[in-house]
């Protein structure tokens, strides 16, 4: 049975989307084309939690996502990002279906699970029979799709090093981890099944993303901006740089430095006021 359209994807400016993230290639469902525009809005589209932290919500419809990722120049989280990618591939034909993670970053399997609020997507093209992972919204790649196959080992997108891995989760049902190399050496990124989750599914876990104070994104700035080269983030007042050989460079940073570092590190465009709230935030003391 094929899965319903679900995306709304005839609502998006597909014109004003490409131009946005940098393509110009041909428009067709087709692995190839996968993977430039998976590497093209990763490496364009900022991760960024500021709406929550500036006061507002988040949003998950398209003409709102259109308006603050491709007119204003902002950047988002993994729903924005995954929503906005979903219209973007149904409207080159792709078979899209979304997918929920638990983000685990090395949690230790005794403590206690995490909620399953990453979005990323199951993608099926029309010249290849094999199932990829899309996950342009976690802020730190994959450069491209990844098949959804135990890997066997270590494999290279880009410079970047993963691992994926099947197992056996909750009666018998496949559950998959991502393993990444990063400055801590291998540590699995997150845990995904291959339940389908629709616009409804992800409206859910960003009300708890964005609201609740249990959540990460919710208690201070968390940005991040990703590079075939190197990976730079913003936890709070932390300013780290990542490269794909496990290497990396950390700093703190003054609250003045933050508007000049959203533009000119983290190619986001604020607002004169919102830089200024963002200096200012109550929590700084």
């Amino acid at each position: 049975m094929t899965e319903p359209t679900t995306w709304r994807g005839a609502e998006l400016d597909l014109d004003a989307y490409l131009a946005r993230i940098g393509y110009d290639g041909p428009r067709v469902a087709t692995l190839p084309v996968l993977r430039a525009l998976v590497r093209a809005h990763t490496t364009s589209i900022p991760f960024e939690n500021l709406e929550i932290i500036l006061g507002r919500g988040v949003p998950l419809d398209l003409a709102s996502l259109q308006d603050k990722i491709i007119r204003r120049g902002r950047g988002g989280y993994c729903y924005e990002n995954a929503a906005l990618f979903a219209a973007a591939l149904e409207r080159f034909g792709f078979g899209v279906t979304g997918l929920s993670g638990r983000v685990t970053m090395g949690v230790v399997d005794t403590a206690p699970a995490r909620p399953a609020t990453h979005a990323l997507l199951r993608v099926t093209t029309t010249d290849d029979p094999r199932a990829w992972l899309c996950d342009v919204g976690f802020g730190a790649g994959p450069l491209e799709p990844y098949e959804l196959a135990d890997s066997g080992g270590e494999f290279a997108l880009g410079d970047w090093r993963f691992r994926l891995e099947r197992r056996t989760g909750a009666l018998g049902a496949p559950l998959w981890v991502l393993h990444q190399f990063a400055r801590d050496g291998w540590v699995d990124r997150y845990s995904f099944t291959e339940d389908p989750q629709y616009p409804i599914d992800y409206a859910v876990g960003n009300h708890f993303v964005s609201t609740s104070p249990r959540s990460p994104f919710t208690t201070r700035p968390f940005l991040q901006r990703f590079h075939p080269g190197a990976h730079h983030v913003l936890d709070d007042l932390t300013l780290i740089t990542e490269y794909p050989d496990g290497g990396a460079q950390t700093r703190e940073v003054a609250a003045s430095e933050l508007p000049k570092l959203v533009a000119e590190v983290f190619d986001i465009a604020l607002t004169e006021a919102d830089a200024e709230t963002l200096v200012t935030l109550p929590w700084r003391g």
